[in-house]
């Protein structure tokens, strides 16, 4: 039987553009390979000085790579970075999708990491990306030297009341009338009012090309990170109407066990140019401190 695609129409041609724009902006060179697994061919984004510690950074859930990359570019000064594409999410990797819930992203990391002969690596991840390295931290513990979280998906949910009310029937309006009032709703509230229009322009072309990932990463317990022990920086939005920082704070503090730091900002699950500017700081310190 043949895999469905994830893209409707031309939606492949213009998510693929918008990722190219966003490679376009940076002024660093970037390195593009693939990477066959056992979950699909992985296409990888790679840069900074090749003898630098290795970071990988894992993007967010229903966008594209590069963008949540963009929000961690001072790493790329110091560190050797890679950024796979999620199978199952948009971008230039295999179409099918993983589970969120089993092994299965651990083991895809492992891949990885093995194709680039690394054994052990700080992980960064925005949203859906924290949610797969915590399924990572919850299997093989010893591949993470330290980790942080932004945002993080995995651990504790926002009001599923809010969420209908300020994202699902404002996005169900949107793929009905591609109205710009009903888009602009959902990502002002996504990013505290402080989306830039180009990611607007991208949010928009995935909510009607798309056909969205729903499952979520399972929420993970503390049993499952018994053996994590790597230091991890949580950084989470005051604002975030998914994983607000009200609830993500209580939770992992009694899940994760060498939870070192935890920053709120007043953002967001986007954050603002200045909370950006604020977090890299906040992550530098902990990457020098830790790793």
């Amino acid at each position: 039987m043949e895999m469905r695609s994830i893209y409707k129409s031309e939606g492949k041609k213009l998510i693929t553009q918008h990722y190219n724009d966003y490679l376009k902006s940076f002024d660093f060179d970037v390195e593009q390979i693939y990477v066959d697994t056992s979950y699909g061919k992985t296409h990888v984004l790679i840069a900074g000085p090749p003898e630098g510690k290795p970071i990988f950074i894992f993007q967010g859930g229903n966008c594209i790579n590069p963008m949540t990359l963009s929000w961690f570019l001072p790493l790329v000064e110091k560190y050797r970075i890679y950024a796979p594409d999620t199978i199952g999410h948009p971008g230039y990797s295999s179409e099918n999708r993983m589970s969120a819930k089993d092994n299965s992203f651990a083991e895809w990391i492992k891949e990885l990491m093995d194709y680039f002969s690394i054994d052990r690596s700080a992980f960064v991840g925005p949203s859906y990306g924290a949610g797969i390295i915590l399924r990572l931290a919850a299997f093989m513990p010893e591949k993470i030297d330290c980790s942080v979280l932004v945002s993080p998906a995995g651990i504790s949910l926002g009001s599923k009341f809010k969420m209908i009310q300020h994202i699902l029937l404002p996005l169900v309006l949107f793929k009905a009338t591609s109205s710009q009032k009903y888009l602009n709703k959902i990502t002002d509230t996504m990013s505290d009012n402080s989306m830039r229009e180009m990611d607007k322009k991208l949010i928009g072309d995935i909510f009607k090309y798309i056909r969205l990932e729903q499952e979520m990463p399972k929420l993970t317990t503390k049993e499952e990170l018994t053996s994590y022990r790597s230091p991890t920086l949580i950084i989470a939005g005051k604002k975030d109407i998914f994983f607000p920082e009200s609830t993500l704070m209580k939770v992992a503090s009694d899940i994760i066990p060498n939870l070192t730091g935890f920053k709120a900002y007043d953002m967001g699950h986007f954050p603002s140019k200045e909370h950006l500017l604020h977090m890299n700081n906040d992550i530098g310190d902990f990457l020098k401190k830790y790793y």
